[in-house]
């Protein structure tokens, strides 16, 4: 059976965009386990599940979704993750990336023994910033002189203020796209599409939530599921 390892942030992802690809490889029948940094359950972004923001539907299922999947209630640490156990890998995104899982060390050698293996690795929004902090064997970065996308910097500046802090009042440490192109990729978040993925070789990158499903499905595609 196909398996694949979600890593998810204990300081807050984006729902639709773990649930999505969550759902959508569950229906394929990939066995799936989560990990976490520490190994405690996964925290939620609440704008993620606001009505206001992502309608109710999406709230209502999201909500549901990460209150009962024992999957993401039941989480192994990072640590204890083997690569190899795994046909793929998915960082699913949300701002809370950014002080846990793309700082994460056994995240990123996760990561580079994924794509440097035999399997595939999806990441998708803020999770994207782990390729500005991710070196392949030869300790170069690993996103040098490949294609992603990601949550770009348009987007960026419609949410946090003039000192980058963020509606909580935490302020974001770096903006994804700054760091993921000084790393050396070639980034385009294709702001003029409903929907961005980016395939380059075993990666795979989607720019956010919209693109989430898309991206779990262009996955499957690579595994051959």
């Amino acid at each position: 059976m196909t398996s694949a390892l979600f890593i998810v942030s204990e300081e807050g992802y984006w729902g639709e965009e773990c649930v999505e690809p969550l759902e959508t490889l569950s229906n394929a029948g990939v066995e799936i386990t989560v990990a976490t940094p520490s190994g405690g359950p996964p925290q939620i972004d609440e704008r993620s599940i606001d009505p206001d923001e992502v309608g109710e539907e999406t709230a209502e299922r999201v909500r549901e979704v990460h209150e009962t999947d024992d999957r993401l209630n039941d989480p192994i640490p990072t640590a204890r993750a083997d690569a190899e156990a795994y046909d793929a890998v998915v960082f699913p995104g949300g701002h809370g990336t950014e002080w846990d899982v793309n700082q994460d060390s056994h995240a990123r050698e996760i990561l580079r023994d994924t794509i440097e293996g035999d399997g595939k690795a999806m990441v998708v929004c803020h999770a994207v910033g782990i390729l500005a902090f991710t070196r392949d064997s030869d300790a170069a970065f690993l996103v040098r002189d490949r294609d992603v996308t990601g949550f770009p910097n348009e987007w960026e500046e419609g949410i946090v203020d003039e000192n980058d802090c963020m509606p909580d009042g935490r302020k974001l440490p770096y903006w994804v796209e700054d760091e993921v192109k000084t790393a050396g990729a070639n980034w385009d978040a294709e702001l003029d599409q409903d929907t961005s993925v980016t395939v380059d070789g075993d990666l795979v990158t989607g720019r956010g939530p919209g693109s989430s499903r898309a991206a779990a499905e262009t996955l499957l595609d690579e595994l051959g599921v």
